[in-house]
C-alpha cells in the first residue's frame, strides 16, 4: 500500500497524472492510473539514468557495501579492471526502482549493468566477458583503459 501512495505522490508532484473518477465495488479508481503514470515515468526516467555515464549498474546495497554476493562480485570485477567511475544505484531502497529496471531490460535479476546506454547483462555475464578477454575491449570502446592490462605487463 506504501508503493502505491508513494507512486499517486510522485505522480501528482510531476504534474503528469490524470485523475479519472470511477467507482468500481464502491473504491475509487484514480491510484491506479497514477500508478500506471508512475510507470511510464520511471521507465523514461530509467532511459535517462542509463546514458547519464559510461558506466551503470543497479545493484542490491552500494560499491562500498554490497548487501549480494552477486553485486559483490561485479564490484570486484569492475574494481578488478579499476572502473571506480560509474554509477551506482541501490535497488534495495525502492521497491518500485528494483522491479522498474527489471521491466526496462527485460533481465529477470539484479545486478544489471550498462556500458554507454546499452544493457550488458548480470553478474554471469560480465564475469564471462572478465574470463574470456571483452571486457577489456568493451571499456576500451568505452575510453577506459583495463587495469588488467597494465597488470599482465608488469608480470611479463
Amino acid at each position: 500500500m506504501n508503493n502505491l501512495f508513494r507512486s499517486a505522490a510522485r505522480c501528482l508532484r510531476s504534474g503528469s497524472a490524470v485523475c479519472v473518477p470511477r467507482q468500481t465495488d464502491g473504491r475509487s479508481q484514480w491510484a491506479s492510473v497514477r500508478l500506471l503514470c508512475s510507470a511510464v515515468d520511471l521507465q523514461k526516467n530509467l532511459g535517462e539514468m542509463v546514458k547519464k555515464d559510461k558506466v551503470v549498474v543497479f545493484m542490491k546495497g552500494t560499491p562500498a557495501q554490497p548487501m549480494c554476493g552477486f553485486s559483490n562480485a561485479v564490484v570486484q570485477i569492475l574494481r578488478m579492471h579499476g572502473v571506480d567511475n560509474y554509477a551506482a544505484y541501490n535497488v534495495l531502497e525502492d521497491q518500485d526502482l528494483r522491479q522498474g529496471v527489471k521491466d526496462f531490460s527485460n533481465w529477470p535479476t539484479i545486478p544489471q549493468v550498462y556500458f554507454n546506454g546499452e544493457f550488458v547483462g548480470g553478474c554471469d555475464i560480465l564475469l564471462q566477458m572478465h574470463q574470456n578477454g571483452d571486457l577489456v575491449e568493451e571499456l576500451k570502446k568505452l575510453g577506459i583503459r583495463s587495469a588488467v592490462l597494465d597488470a599482465e605487463k608488469e608480470s611479463k
